[in-house]
């Protein structure tokens, strides 16, 4: 059973709002920071992403957070950002490539994190953790929203979409540069908030899709006010969510991309990978699209890769093993194991420079001009993995390869903030 907390939340005067949201802070460079900042100096990248301003320090310097709080202070005294007067939930509706996608804004129990009522996939990296468990300390926030999916129980969705309705206007609306449209609803009648808490406790659990460096920052936050022998603010031990019903969510590919053909040139190449897979001419691609069709029949039976190498498109194709282990039979562990690993000698797939990702919401055609542009020597477009896959391994315990997903929506930072003392 997992427990969600109505918050009064810390938001963006309406006409602020279109300013204020942001990207997240981990999706771009101190450069591309300090452009956005430059053109839009009320970004709440200016908070989330202090260090871009600071150059000349080391981005974990105390005075880097030091600088997050600053702007965030600035923010609330100019009168840009106000806290509600009294805890609600919130809704979170995304619009975009004529999809909609609708979450509950709430806040979640660390506890539930370290019972595992609250499932990851992903390992997270010690110095992720710590600069995001500093930067929540600093802000006295939790700024950034974490992503979670839950299996939907006598449709819990319905309810939670009846509540547009009942509160409209939203009270905050932005559009993404792309064409999206973000908006914020507010849920303060207090017996529906009752009926949504009840209703959520019925839940088992709830699963990280987006977000587990902020996630665990939190817990550990928590955790080490707790071993000093001090007692935590409550709201510390509470993290900021967007949840989503796991059916109404979607899933991309992540490609992979490589500088180099180790000792391979292109026709090598695809005879040893011959070996391991079967290996097709695939003819012409839309490249507008964010996935590529398997070409093959019962295609559910095969794993598929699709290889882009000296100016062509391959399918690559491999039987399924019935009963293997599905962390192992996931589409990127096989790419990883025979031909990354193999083929090449890149073991460590989260820090050889060699390989590189590009996430599953890009046309097909940004892959085709990396490598036609000489930027990599290859690329590989991968099959989204279903969403059922990722729970069912979550709630195994079980550890997906890094970047084995790619989930939209995409949410902004500072359209709703959890603030604690």
């Amino acid at each position: 059973m997992v427990r969600i907390y109505r918050f009064a939340g810390v938001r963006p005067v309406p006409a602020a709002a279109q300013d204020i949201a942001a990207v997240p802070y981990d999706v771009v460079t101190a450069e591309e920071t300090r452009a956005i900042i430059k053109k839009n100096p009320k970004s709440f990248l200016r908070v989330s992403r202090s260090d871009a301003e600071l150059p000349d320090l080391p981005p974990h310097d105390e005075r880097v957070y030091r600088r997050a709080r600053e702007m965030f202070l600035a923010l609330e005294k100019d009168g840009l950002l106000k806290k509600d007067s009294s805890p609600a939930l919130y809704l979170y509706r995304v619009q975009q490539d004529g999809d909609t996608f609708l979450g509950l804004c709430c806040c979640l129990d660390v506890d539930d994190y370290r019972q595992n009522n609250i499932r990851r996939h992903e390992l997270t990296r010690y110095d992720k953790e710590e600069d995001r468990t500093r930067h929540i300390e600093a802000v006295r926030t939790h700024n950034g929203p974490v992503v979670l999916l839950y299996r939907d129980v006598d449709d819990l969705f319905s309810v939670i979409e009846s509540q547009v309705a009942a509160n409209k206007p939203p009270v905050a609306e932005v559009r993404t540069e792309q064409g999206g449209i973000h908006q914020i609803f507010r849920i303060a009648d207090p017996a529906m908030l009752d009926m949504i808490e009840r209703r959520f406790a019925a839940v088992p659990a709830l699963y990280i899709a987006d977000g587990h460096h902020r996630a665990k920052a939190s817990v550990n936050l928590a955790d080490r006010i707790l071993a000093s022998g001090k007692q935590p603010d409550p709201e510390i031990c509470r993290f900021l969510g967007v949840i989503f019903a796991h059916n109404r969510v979607k899933i991309h590919g992540y490609s992979r991309l490589l500088t180099d053909l180790g000792t391979f040139t292109p026709e090598s190449f695809l005879k040893k990978l011959g070996e391991s897979f079967t290996v097709r001419p695939y003819g012409k691609v839309d490249g507008t699209g964010f996935n590529i069709p398997p070409a093959i029949r019962d295609a559910a039976k095969y794993h598929v890769v699709h290889l882009y190498l000296g100016g062509k498109w391959y399918e690559c194709t491999r039987p399924r093993a019935a009963g293997a282990d599905p962390i192992v039979t996931l589409d990127v562990a096989v790419l990883q194991k025979h031909v990354l690993e193999d083929m090449l000698g890149i073991t460590d797939p989260r820090g050889d420079a060699r390989l590189q990702y590009l996430g599953g919401a890009r046309p097909v055609a940004d892959l085709e001009n990396l490598v036609d542009n000489g930027t990599y020597k290859l690329a590989f477009a991968m099959q989204p993995v279903r969403v059922e896959t990722v729970l069912s391994i979550a709630d195994a315990g079980g550890i997906m390869p890094p970047k084995s997903t790619w989930f939209e929506p995409k949410l902004l930072s500072g359209l709703v903030i959890h603030s604690f003392d």
